[in-house]
């Protein structure tokens, strides 16, 4: 395959250099907690796993609006309200 000039100027990826590092050392048995990638070092609940095929299977496929998902807007409102004290407009 002919790769560009152009694509060949394009640095190596820091974050992904990072998370191979990581791997590397986890696998020589030390304990290394990788913030590289941003992936958490645990399997999604199922219940998340759920509710993202509950969501797929009713069409939820599509971007939402700037301004985002009333209905999460509203729990995410809610939550500060009771579990931080702040109160929203």
């Amino acid at each position: 395959m002919k790769v560009s000039k152009r694509a060949q100027a394009i640095p190596p990826s820091a974050t992904l250099a990072v998370n191979s590092k990581a791997k590397e050392l986890k696998a020589k048995g030390i304990d290394v907690v990788d913030f590289g990638v941003g992936e958490p070092d645990f399997d999604t609940p199922d219940f998340i796993k759920e509710a993202a095929i509950k969501a797929l299977q009713a069409g939820k496929t599509k971007y939402t609006s700037e301004s985002g998902i009333i209905e999460l807007r509203r729990a995410i409102a809610n939550k500060l309200e009771r579990e931080n004290g702040i109160n929203t407009p």
